[in-house]
C-alpha cells in the first residue's frame, strides 16, 4: 500500500515548531544551521522564540516552514529512513512544493531557504499594501464560487485561489472585487465567506510580478531529478523532470493550488497513508474531509518521527 508524503503551507507556523527535533535529533538541528547560514541570519531564533509577528511575516514563514519540514525529514533519515524506498509519491501546499522538493533532493536545503525568502519577498512586493485581498468560502459549489469572482471583477483580478477540499475555497485578487466577490457568495448560499488577514493577494494574477522574480531566480540554481516524483499544485500529475518542475514552480505563484484534486489523485493511484511532514496538521484535516479511505498521519515532532519509523520501518 503506498505511502506519500505531504508538505504545510503557511498558515502552519507556530513560535517553537521544530525545537524538539532540534534538540532530539543533531542532523536536524543541522538544518536550521545550514538555513542560518544561507539567509545570513539567526531564522532559527526567529522560529523557536518569536515574536510571532515576525515569524508569520511571508518573507520569515516560508523558509521557516520549511526548515521544520526538512528537519523532521533528516530525523527520519538519520535512523535510517529511505525516502526513495518507502515512498511513493511527494507534494506540498504552495510553499510546501519547495519543502517536498527539497526533502526529494531536487535542489539543496540552502537553495530552497533562498528561494523561499525571495519568493516571499517577491509576494509580498507585487502589489501595494492594501490593494489585494483573499477571502474563504465554506459550503458553495465551485462554478458558483467561480461566477461570483467573474461578476465581482468587473475588469479586475479574483479568482479561487485555492480549492482546499472539504467544501473550502479561498479565493484572491483585488481588493474591492473580492470583497464583492465574498458577499455575493453569501447571497448565493456559502456557509461563510470570511476575509483573510493576509498580506498580499497569493495565487493570483496580481502575482505576476513574483513569478517573473521566481522564474529567474530557479534559472540561477542547481536542479537535479527528485528521488520520488513530486505531485504539482497546477496540474496535479506527478513529474521528475527538472526542468518541468521549475516551470511549474513558476506557474504556481499565479495559480490556483489543487489541494483537493491532489489528495483525490492519490487516492485513486493507491495511496493509503498521507504523511504531513512539518508544523501542525492542516493537511491532515483536509485529507480527512476530502478521502477518509486514506489514513493520515503527521512527522513533526520527535516523538512523531518515532511513531512513524515503528510503521514506516
Amino acid at each position: 500500500m503506498a505511502v506519500a508524503f505531504t508538505f504545510p503551507g503557511q498558515g502552519s507556523q507556530a513560535v517553537d515548531m521544530g525545537k524538539d527535533l532540534a534538540d532530539a535529533f543533531p542532523e536536524a538541528r543541522h538544518v536550521f544551521e545550514e538555513v542560518d547560514e544561507a539567509l545570513g541570519e539567526k531564522l532559527s531564533k526567529l522560529i523557536w522564540e518569536g515574536p510571532e509577528e515576525t515569524l508569520t511575516l511571508t518573507a520569515n514563514a516560508q523558509p521557516a516552514l520549511m526548515a521544520v519540514s526538512l528537519a523532521a525529514v533528516r530525523a527520519l533519515e538519520s535512523r535510517g529512513f529511505s525516502l526513495k524506498d518507502k515512498v511513493a509519491y511527494v507534494a506540498g501546499h504552495s510553499l510546501g512544493e519547495y519543502s517536498a522538493l527539497a526533502a526529494a533532493g531536487f535542489v539543496s536545503v540552502a537553495d530552497a531557504a533562498r528561494l523561499l525568502r525571495t519568493r516571499g519577498n517577491a509576494m509580498q512586493a507585487a502589489v501595494p499594501a492594501g490593494e489585494g485581498a483573499m477571502a474563504a468560502i465554506i459550503g458553495l459549489e465551485q462554478a458558483d464560487v467561480e461566477a461570483a469572482c467573474a461578476e465581482a471583477a468587473q475588469g479586475s483580478v479574483c479568482q479561487i485561489a485555492n480549492d482546499n477540499g472539504g467544501g473550502q475555497l479561498v479565493i484572491s485578487g483585488a481588493k474591492a472585487a473580492v470583497e464583492l466577490a465574498a458577499k455575493l457568495c453569501t447571497e448565493r448560499g456559502a456557509k461563510r465567506a470570511l476575509m483573510l488577514q493576509v498580506s498580499a493577494p497569493f495565487h493570483s494574477a496580481l502575482m505576476t510580478p513574483a513569478a517573473d522574480i521566481m522564474r529567474e531566480a530557479l534559472g540561477g540554481v542547481a536542479k537535479s531529478a527528485p528521488v520520488v516524483p513530486i505531485v504539482s499544485n497546477v496540474s496535479v500529475t506527478p513529474t521528475s523532470d527538472p526542468d518541468e518542475i521549475a516551470r511549474r514552480l513558476v506557474e504556481q505563484v499565479v495559480a490556483r493550488v489543487r489541494w483537493r484534486e491532489t489528495v483525490e489523485w492519490f487516492g485513486a493511484k493507491g495511496v493509503a497513508t498521507l504523511y504531513e511532514v512539518g508544523a501542525g496538521k492542516v493537511l491532515s484535516g483536509l485529507a480527512r474531509r476530502i478521502n477518509r479511505d486514506i489514513a493520515t498521519g503527521a512527522i513533526g515532532t520527535a516523538a512523531d518521527v518515532e511513531a512513524a519509523l515503528a510503521t514506516l520501518g
